[in-house]
């Protein structure tokens, strides 16, 4: 029992040596090691003092990166108003009834097409047919009488005198009478047949087939809906700037990745003395029928011309730092390879002029060779994080193509 409490206790200590001895050499190597290791540290750190763009070293120099593109135009830029507005039917009407009766036929439905003159609901016509019949007779007996009282009036030689006699006879057998009464029963008959006063689609349906309604009575509406209309409010400031015919751009809720074109067909002349807006009439076609009545709209009017300008994509403007003190801006533009096959990115310094929604106009710089001009190539997407001189290829979609979109 001794000698095998003497002999673990000596493996133990045995064991302690050998684990003191392995760290001990660990420790050696590593401190041998850290001159490189510093070297390293202090080598990157020098990389990092120098003021290059942060994304540069993202990029790899042997793959051009791809980008989206647009050529510089020399072109009228518009500058725009925009404001708020509402989709209305072009032509509205709303039918009612003329006379009173009973529907007893209703061949339409809510949103169903109809062409003008197409009958859309028919009322009872027993009891005006019989009004027209009944008005007939009335009307027979009082040409029976008519007749007889200017039966020996040809034989009279003064004219005068024949017509004021046949005058007198039309009112004493009521002849008169008859011809208008027998009009008015036919036009109560003929107001029984409802049709559609223009090409359209059936809105706002109140009856259905049986029930009775009132003269006056609200039937249906009848919309035209191409094209349709969109009434904006335009700020009285803006108004004198507008014309008549120039083009607008529309938004709608309901679409708003879609934009619609269409022109300014009126303006209201008189403001609003409340909200201090004029009313501008905007028309877009609207074939498939999609942009419904009350939808609501963002529209953009061309307002002020400027003709003979350089311009670029909104999105092809960038700011970036300059000398680490202020932001410059700045955009891309394509520098094709010797051999025509991709390119580089040639970052320019620009100054920018007006601009609208979608344009931006480009003056000239200082340096000429920081100026773009019409035909050049600048960058539109995939550009946010590139340096000068890095290779790109062009591509009709940047994430399609692998790249990093900076939208």
């Amino acid at each position: 029992m001794d000698f095998s409490r003497r002999t673990l206790s000596f493996l133990t200590i045995a064991l302690i040596l050998v684990a003191l001895s392995a760290g001990v050499v660990w420790r050696l190597r590593a401190h041998a090691s850290e001159p490189e290791s510093a070297g390293a540290r202090s080598t990157d750190s020098a990389v990092s003092d120098v003021p290059i763009p942060a994304s540069a070293s993202q990029f790899s120099a042997d793959q051009p990166q791809p980008v989206s593109g647009a050529k510089v135009v020399r072109d009228t830029l518009w500058i725009r108003v925009t404001a708020a507005g509402r989709a209305e039917a072009y032509r509205r009407a709303t039918l009612s009834a003329q006379v009173e009766g009973v529907v007893v036929s209703l061949p339409v439905r809510e949103n169903d097409p109809v062409g003008a003159g197409r009958q859309v609901l028919q009322l009872d016509t027993t009891e005006y047919a019989l009004s027209v019949a009944q008005s007939r007779a009335d009307l027979l007996k009082a040409q029976a009488g008519y007749q007889k009282a200017v039966l020996f009036d040809d034989e009279i030689g003064d004219t005068a005198v024949k017509n004021e006699r046949a005058r007198i006879a039309r009112t004493t057998s009521g002849l008169d009478q008859a011809e208008v009464t027998l009009r008015q029963a036919e036009l109560k008959l003929a107001h029984t047949d409802v049709r559609a006063p223009f090409d359209g689609r059936v809105a706002n349906l109140q009856v259905v087939q049986g029930q009775h309604v009132n003269a006056g009575a609200d039937l249906m509406t009848v919309v035209d809906l191409d094209p349709i209309k969109v009434e904006v409010q335009v700020l009285e400031a803006d108004l004198g700037k507008l014309r008549e015919g120039r083009e607008a751009r529309v938004t709608f809720a309901a679409y708003p990745d879609e934009r619609f074109t269409g022109r300014v067909e009126s303006i209201n002349p008189v403001v609003d003395p409340d909200t201090r807006t004029g009313r501008v009439t905007v028309v877009l076609r609207n074939r498939d029928g999609r942009i419904k009545p009350g939808m609501y709209a963002d529209v953009s009017l061309d307002a002020e011309a400027l003709p003979d300008r350089i311009l670029v994509p909104r999105a092809a403007i960038l700011e970036r730092e300059s000398g680490g003190i202020a932001r410059r801006t700045m955009l891309f533009v394509y520098k094709p390879n010797l051999d025509g096959k991709n390119g580089t990115a040639d970052w320019r310094y620009v100054t920018t002029g007006r601009e609208n929604d979608s344009l931006v106009e480009i003056l000239p710089g200082d340096r000429p060779e920081d100026n773009v001009k019409p035909g050049e190539i600048v960058l539109t997407d995939g550009h946010h994080y590139l340096a000068h001189g890095t290779p790109i290829r062009l591509v009709s979609n940047v994430e399609a193509a692998g790249g990093r979109p900076g939208r």
